[in-house]
């Protein structure tokens, strides 16, 4: 979807604008003309980015054809940025990324994105209904399009750390083989993380601190209060990291241990049982020949009651001495 703001810098905000009008537009010096593309086919934007605003092809073609990193490019008079808005929910797979081409210039900026962006529509709805952010410049409109992206970033990272919680409670009480799948893909969500805050950090940093045309050097100060978020998020992010490796770690010392008791509970079975078997194999070879008109054979014999007593009491008496030894 195509839609444009337009402040004249006398006040008056215009909501539709048309294409032929963004030329008019890009003339006068104390407006504002904010376009985005939502999911438009490349042919039509193409032809608006390159003849309209008069991009260079290789930014255009940087917008709408490839897959960037977070970076920044100075073409002297607009700065093309790419970005990513991020979004995760508990139970999904991974986090999902979005890219956010962003194109500022004196009085406009220009933002391309394939799927719907909850911080664009968020500072789209504020600027509708209220023109100060316009007013103050497209640099401004930046600075509040970037600041909400990183409050969606720290969403993220607050349902990464219940979520995180939440594994290291199940892993604790009642671990099963699915919380593995969960362990990793949390693992996967803060690598994910990790390659995107890095980046994007570096953008904010010459944002903030590097001198471009286009951006007001009182408007810094924003970006620079942007930028210490992102390093802070960045921190917790690696916080993240170590909390699902310790995570993991737990699970695996819980799996070792359940499997130990359970190799003590059959070795200890294994032992009671063992003497009985010798005992079973040995009078299994005819040493002796029962009578067949007695009811119980051997019962008169003192061997057997002699290997009863073994059979018995030797399983009971390896059962108290493992106990002394603290075996079980």
């Amino acid at each position: 979807m195509l839609r444009a703001l337009y402040y004249k810098g006398n006040g008056e905000l215009l909501t539709e604008i048309t294409p032929e009008g963004y030329v008019a537009a890009l003339q006068n010096e104390l407006g504002v003309l904010w376009v985005d593309f939502g999911g438009e086919d490349p042919e039509p934007s193409e032809e608006i980015l390159l003849h309209t605003f008069k991009f260079h092809p290789l930014a255009v073609d940087d917008a709408l054809h490839e897959t960037h990193v977070p970076k920044v490019d100075d073409w002297d008079q607009y700065l093309y940025i790419a970005m990513h808005a991020i979004s995760f929910t508990s139970g999904e797979e991974d986090i999902e990324g979005i890219e956010l081409d962003i194109f500022l210039g004196e009085n406009y900026i220009v933002t391309h994105h394939d799927l719907p962006i909850q911080a664009l529509d968020r500072v789209w709805d504020v600027c509708t209904r209220d023109t100060r952010y316009l007013k103050r410049g497209a640099d401004h409109v930046l600075y509040k399009l970037t600041d909400e992206l990183i409050v969606d970033y720290m969403q993220v990272v607050e349902s990464l750390d219940e979520e995180i919680e939440l594994v290291e409670d199940e892993v604790i009480g009642k671990p099963s083989s699915e919380i593995v799948q969960r362990i990793f893909t949390l693992k996967r969500a803060t690598l994910h993380l990790r390659r995107v805050l890095s980046p994007l950090r570096e953008v904010l940093n010459k944002l903030a601190r590097d001198d471009y045309a286009v951006i007001d050097a009182k408007d810094r100060i924003y970006f620079r209060d942007v930028y210490d978020h992102l390093v802070r998020l960045h921190d917790i992010s690696e916080s993240l990291r170590d909390l699902v490796g310790g995570v993991l770690d737990t699970y695996l010392s819980v799996i070792n241990n359940r499997m130990n008791e359970i190799m003590k509970t059959l070795t200890l079975i294994t032992t009671l049982f063992m003497p009985i078997s010798f005992v079973a194999g040995f009078f299994g070879m005819n040493f002796f020949q029962p009578v067949a008109r007695e009811l119980i054979p051997w019962t008169n014999n003192p061997a057997f009651i002699l290997m009863m007593i073994i059979v018995v009491g030797t399983p009971f008496g390896m059962f108290l001495w493992m106990r002394r030894r603290k075996f079980m």
